[in-house]
């Protein structure tokens, strides 16, 4: 698969979790992708406060892409 591929999958997913994001006053963006196993976002707004963000990031992000991007390993967040 394609760098460009796998990027795409990855801002599908994103697109798909945006909605309920932006619902708590927060966002999400790509950073990077490494190797084709890691992502790296930049949450956003009320998520980088947010306390259950690490929750969020895990069960809702995570899972998302992996489900997109079956061959992602971790989800990271960034400063």
């Amino acid at each position: 698969m394609t760098n460009k591929n796998i990027k795409e999958r990855i801002e599908n997913a994103l697109e798909e979790i945006r909605p309920f994001l932006v619902s708590d006053g927060g966002d999400i963006s790509l950073v990077s992708i490494n190797n084709n196993k890691v992502v790296n976002v930049k949450l956003h707004g009320n998520c980088v406060s947010c306390s259950v963000n690490q929750m969020t990031l895990k069960t809702g992000v995570e899972m998302t892409i992996k489900k997109h991007a079956p061959e992602i390993e971790k989800v990271v967040s960034v400063e």
